[in-house]
């Protein structure tokens, strides 16, 4: 690693100044509106997407898309390798915009457009706008039918979902990208490995949905053929790896999958604060920034939906984040 990365590395270490922190998060959660809470981020370095009258839904975009902005711009200042790292972690902004864009067909069936215009759903969520982050998106919005979006995505890097379904599509794409942030970004591989597992246990012991074929067998790359193909739930928590397993260590029932999802996100923020502290010049600070990034806004996400029901504690992630959604 070398000077390459100086610049990528300043920037990275730069942008950690743009979260909200702790003290921030606990002042939008404790807001007794929705319409105080945005008031506050509103002199904060979300003020850019938010709007005082937004819903909570068009709220909690406007945080995603600052996060996705800030990785954007992060991204610039980066070597290739770098770049891609940024590219990886961020992928899940392409799922929601491929996902929203099953969601028109549903509504609407197929687009009578003019080919080559883009067929997203014009209405108030618009999509996030990747730029350089962007992988397949380009072609996927100018898809007209689920065959043809899976066809689409089948001849990119995401590769096919095994099925032109939503669930199917948003799954695979999910363990695609879990497999990708794995390869690609090593500092990461533990992440991926154990937000798959939790994927993967909640679509087949929790909603009871098999999943396609090839799916299968791309999680299988990470989690092991022992529990992929396990029939029970316990099975499955015991055959996973060490890099998943310990998500899971206390979860013993499926139905109990969702005391993860905050661990998890605990676990990324962890991590990030020690890359970030690295001291070289190479991809760890770089993958440190993005993770305390990321972690910010889930929790201001979930800050707001406390506020919209009218406030909450000092322990308001407890009520919000630890909650089955």
């Amino acid at each position: 690693m070398g000077a390459g990365w100086a610049a990528g590395v300043t920037r990275a270490r730069a942008l950690r100044t743009r979260c909200l922190g702790a003290e921030g998060i606990r002042d939008v959660a404790s807001s007794h509106t929705l319409e105080d809470a945005l008031r506050y981020l509103a002199a904060t370095p979300y003020r850019h997407d938010v709007s005082a009258a937004a819903t909570p839904a068009e709220a909690q975009r406007a945080v995603s898309a600052t996060l996705l902005w800030h990785l954007r711009v992060l991204a610039g200042w980066q070597p290739a390798t770098g770049a891609d790292a940024i590219r990886a972690l961020a992928s899940g902004f392409e799922i929601s915009n491929t996902r929203h864009q099953l969601r028109y067909f549903s509504a609407v069936g197929p687009s009578p457009a003019s080919a080559g215009a883009p067929a997203f759903d014009t209405g108030r969520l618009p999509p996030y706008h990747l730029g350089a982050l962007a992988t397949a998106w380009t072609r996927l919005a100018r898809t007209r039918t689920p065959s043809e979006l899976r066809a689409t995505l089948a001849a990119s890097v995401w590769g096919d979902p095994g099925g032109d379904t939503p669930a199917a599509v948003a799954t695979g794409m999910r363990v695609s990208a879990a497999l990708r942030l794995a390869t690609a970004v090593p500092d990461a591989a533990r992440w991926a490995a154990a937000r798959l597992a939790l994927l993967f246990g909640r679509e087949v012991f929790v909603v009871g949905r098999r999943l396609p074929d090839v799916s299968v067998r791309r999680a299988a790359r990470l989690l092991g053929p022992r529990a992929v193909g396990a029939g029970s739930y316990a099975d499955f928590r015991h055959a996973l790896p060490a890099t998943a397993r310990w998500l899971l260590d206390d979860v013993d029932e499926a139905a109990d999958l969702w005391r993860a999802e905050a661990r998890w996100w605990d676990a990324v923020e962890r991590d990030g604060r020690e890359l970030l502290r690295r001291s070289d010049f190479g991809p760890q600070p770089v993958v440190g920034a993005v993770a305390l990034l990321s972690v910010d806004a889930w929790r201001i996400r979930g800050a707001l939906e406390l506020a919209d029901r009218g406030g909450g504690p000092g322990d308001w992630w407890v009520e919000v984040l630890d909650a089955p959604r």
